[in-house]
């Protein structure tokens, strides 16, 4: 098959810029068997085009507006086609405009939403739910493409509360470069881990009260967070606030080579999200066999009970007792650890990509019997 993947990012020239991981990774298997050709609506230097994981990667120009976006994107599939099938990551702008294409070429489409199309946290300025064109942008997408993507159970269940119809295909991670290191020794100190950029959705801020609440219980534990300041040094102010320079470390952004000996070291992984539509890091600490507590977002929604514990999310109070309950009980946490790296297992990137095959597969033979009759 051609494969046409539209995204809004995460490609780079580098492959270790901007990227995402989970998705090189789909990519680099469809291209072992098919041709692909990804096309990403944002770039920082101007449209270029450049080889990475076996498909031809084209930056168009940056265009402002919806429509431009996929005009441009039109054109350039015509360019580079024909194709039998293209899939949006992303309801705006690469889904609507992956969509909008689809139809003008005649091309099957797939819209996969692994954002915040269905989320609205007005407090924080988060979720294409707080507007009437966010809205609008989630329904276009969703009516004009041929199949709706989530990818997770939680995720579908947002979008049912839509009115949408969506199939679960999980973006999974590569079992080769996530798997159990050697048997962790149990604190003091606990080792917590969150591999997350630091932002208020992610909501650090409720991570670090949570951390306070377990030191003033006379817990030692240290926090290691992975991922870009985009807050300009808040989080780190907060830490300092509330006493946490000696337990938080702030480690930037690390490529996916490297996150490895993170979760080789840490006790707990810690989510502490306002909202996730999937969470690939909590595919990775399963995969580790780093035991997940977290809000009742995303995977783990998915996990808890049996493979993760969930609380509400920005209640730091709730997520303080999950952590000191789980530090102190060693059996639930070997229960939660098998059963999480089942579940992910289940759910790697070999997977994702024969599911997606399956789906690509599906679209074109629709659309043929369609113009055969």
């Amino acid at each position: 098959m051609r494969i046409a993947v539209v995204t809004s990012g995460g490609f780079d020239p580098t492959g270790q810029g901007r990227v995402i991981p989970a998705l090189l990774w789909l990519v680099e298997r469809l291209a072992r068997r098919h041709d692909v050709q990804a096309f990403q609506l944002h770039n920082s230097g101007g449209p270029t085009a450049y080889e990475a994981c076996g498909a031809r990667v084209t930056e168009l120009r940056d265009l402002p507006g919806p429509w431009r976006k996929w005009r441009a994107l039109a054109r350039a599939m015509r360019r580079a086609g024909p194709f039998d099938v293209v899939h949006g990551y992303w309801a705006a702008p690469a889904g609507l405009a992956a969509a909008v294409a689809g139809r003008r070429l005649g091309v099957p489409s797939i819209v996969t939403l692994d954002s915040g199309e269905f989320s609205a946290l007005p407090d924080i300025g988060y979720g294409l739910q707080r507007t009437w064109r966010g809205r609008q942008t989630v329904r276009l997408a969703c009516s004009l493409a041929t199949v709706v993507t989530v990818c997770s159970e939680h995720m579908r269940a947002l979008a049912r509360a839509r009115g949408i119809d969506a199939q679960v295909v999980p973006l999974g991670v590569d079992r080769g470069v996530f798997a159990p290191g050697a048997p962790r020794g149990d604190g003091p100190p606990w080792r917590l881990l969150q591999v997350a950029n630091l932002n208020r959705v992610k909501d650090q801020i409720t991570l670090l009260q949570a951390v306070a609440l377990v030191r003033e219980r006379g817990l030692d534990v240290r926090v290691d967070i992975v991922g870009r300041d985009t807050l300009d040094g808040t989080i780190q102010d907060r830490a300092a606030s509330l006493g946490l320079l000696d337990a938080v470390t702030f480690h930037g952004f690390q490529p996916s080579d490297r996150l490895r000996a993170f979760y080789d070291r840490a006790h707990l992984y810690v989510q502490s999200s306002r909202h996730e539509a999937a969470g690939v890091a909590v595919l990775e600490a399963a995969m580790c066999g780093v035991p997940v507590i977290g809000t009742a977002v995303g995977y783990v929604a998915d996990l808890a009970p049996s493979g993760a514990v969930a609380v509400a999310p920005a209640r730091p109070a709730a997520l303080a007792e999950a952590i000191a309950a789980l530090a102190a009980d060693p059996a639930r946490r070997a229960r939660l650890t098998d059963a999480a790296r089942a579940w992910a297992l289940d759910r790697d990137v070999d997977r994702t990509t024969m599911m997606m095959e399956s789906l690509y597969e599906r679209c074109r033979l629709a659309v043929g019997q369609f113009e055969n009759r």
